[in-house]
């Protein structure tokens, strides 16, 4: 068993606070890429970077044989892994694992090309990767229907639908990966059920005593046409997480803001 730190990039965000602890559980020592500086501790060390930026990249991948690249933004997120990659393969870097999203290959906006892009600068890295596409988190739908609650009237896009799945489900599978061989690209990760955004957001409502009407609204264009085709989704051949929407926001009920 290789006893050289795992690279974490995006240990700190809501993934990674998952991941870093199940790999500490599986008895491996984690290097935390972070743009901020944190203490040491618990076989955790942390070297401030700045993939954006390339900064910090090649001391935080240096003696490293695995990668756990989380770390991701609403842009750049092709330019970040780019930089990652260059300096990985520079420093012997034996097994990449990317966390993509499902529909990266489909939805044409610049969000998912960003990460499509960054997919091929992944598998075209000459090093051995693997990639996980997963579906929205339910970190991401409780912060998408908490704003559409906020309005007096809640809009419901037409068949625009999501599958989100459990960021600790996600993590699980992620270290099951990172821990064995290169396996490209796996099959993808989504939660147990299908719901459309309207469905999410009266899930939300009853879960705070709230009520507000719906009102259905139908998306323009390319990237109406590409949601209503289910272009975000994948509904064969996926792998299922076990935590469901409902549970997950009992679970969050209480939280202050959620």
């Amino acid at each position: 068993m290789t006893t050289s730190p795992i690279l974490v990039t995006g240990g700190t965000g809501t993934l990674g606070r998952h991941v870093v602890p199940l790999l500490r559980e599986a008895g491996r020592d984690v290097r935390v890429l972070s743009r901020h500086g944190h203490a040491a501790g618990d076989g955790v060390r942390y070297v401030v970077g700045d993939l954006l930026e390339d900064e910090g990249v090649e001391a935080a991948v240096a003696g490293v044989e695995t990668v756990l690249h989380l770390a991701g933004g609403a842009k750049g997120d092709d330019r970040a892994t780019a930089n990652l990659v260059r300096a990985a393969r520079q420093a012997g870097v034996r097994h990449l694992v990317y966390i993509s999203v499902i529909g990266a290959d489909r939805l044409p906006l610049g969000y998912f090309r960003a990460k499509r892009d960054a997919e091929l600068a992944v598998a075209d890295s000459g090093i051995p990767w693997t990639t996980l596409r997963a579906a929205q988190f339910h970190d991401l739908a409780l912060k998408t229907a908490a704003a559409m609650a906020k309005l007096p009237v809640v809009p419901s896009p037409g068949g625009l639908r999501w599958q989100p799945v459990d960021s600790r489900d996600v993590a699980a599978r992620l270290v099951e990966l990172a821990l064995d061989r290169p396996a490209g690209l796996v099959p993808d990760l989504a939660g147990p059920t299908v719901y459309g955004l309207g469905e999410l957001a009266r899930g939300y409502l009853r879960s705070r005593g709230k009520r507000r009407p719906l009102l259905p609204v139908r998306l323009p264009g390319k990237v109406g046409r590409a949601y209503r085709a289910g272009d975000n989704l994948t509904l064969k051949g996926a792998e299922t997480g076990h935590r469901t929407w409902e549970a997950f926001l009992a679970e969050r009920s209480g939280a202050p803001g959620a």
